[in-house]
């Protein structure tokens, strides 16, 4: 079935879901390309330039180069990441890379000394992600993600299209396992972050991340000794949340 922008009912959760029994089986690149067609210049990506970031990167760059790419750039990422961030797009060709930054209001008010990662991690990930990709994504009606079903908790029953409050959101590589990403990435000899080496299979800030050990989960090393598990945009979020409240996990959509 073919869609375009013209003909886009109103009901998102509708549109996803039949793009969902379309598509849930089909490769990566035909749900991108199902994805432009479905929302052209309204569609975005977003993604970390993480461990696992180069595969669905170069799959874009096949598909549509001048992809707006939303990078969250939070002021406590790793220099590695900066510096991967960079020469990736570049090698692959990627030409609207857009760099999200935290609002200084929302740092002056509720974190001027930037050590609320010590008491409230889930504020931090608020003022410094939800509320950075929540502005960004206001100019688009649809959006991909990397998620993979592989990464467990509620990811296991990820669906490839679903729908995120008033838009969509497609998952590309949600049925791919992690041997799938590792031949890509080889078949295409794709750099690796150069933090994986070093026992880090899931990278974002540096206050919160830690290498894993042998036989862990991916993300294993995300907010170590904690129960939080996701930085919060993935997460449906109430109304009327402050910037120094936390994301509420209201039938989230992870």
């Amino acid at each position: 079935m073919a869609y375009d922008q013209t003909d886009r009912p109103a009901d998102q959760p509708g549109l996803a879901a039949r793009l969902d029994a379309e598509l849930r089986h089909a490769e990566p690149a035909a749900i991108l390309e199902a994805a432009v067609r479905a929302f052209g210049d309204k569609l975005a990506m977003v993604s970390s330039f993480g461990a696992e970031s180069a595969v669905l990167l170069h799959l874009a760059a096949q598909v549509k180069p001048d992809i707006p790419v939303l990078f969250l750039d939070t002021g406590m990422l790793f220099g590695q990441t900066l510096d991967y961030r960079k020469n990736l797009a570049q090698r692959l060709g990627l030409t609207d890379v857009r760099d999200l930054r935290p609002h200084y209001q929302d740092l002056a008010v509720s974190d001027p000394d930037a050590k609320l990662w010590q008491t409230d991690t889930d504020a931090c990930c608020h003022i410094r992600k939800v509320l950075p990709l929540d502005r960004a994504l206001a100019d688009f009606d649809a959006w991909i993600t990397g998620r993979k079903r592989f990464h467990g908790g509620d990811r296991l029953s990820l669906p490839v299209v679903e729908a995120a409050e008033h838009q969509v959101k497609f998952n590309p590589l949600a049925n791919w396992t992690k041997d799938d990403l590792d031949a890509y990435a080889a078949k295409h000899a794709l750099p690796a972050h150069p933090l994986v080496a070093q026992g880090f299979p899931s990278i974002g800030c540096w206050p919160c991340t830690s290498p894993v050990e042998e036989g862990e989960d991916v993300r294993a090393g995300r907010w170590k000794g904690s129960q939080k598990s996701e930085c919060g945009i993935h997460l449906t979020r109430a109304p009327g949340v402050g910037v120094a409240g936390s994301p509420a996990n209201v039938g989230g959509d992870i």
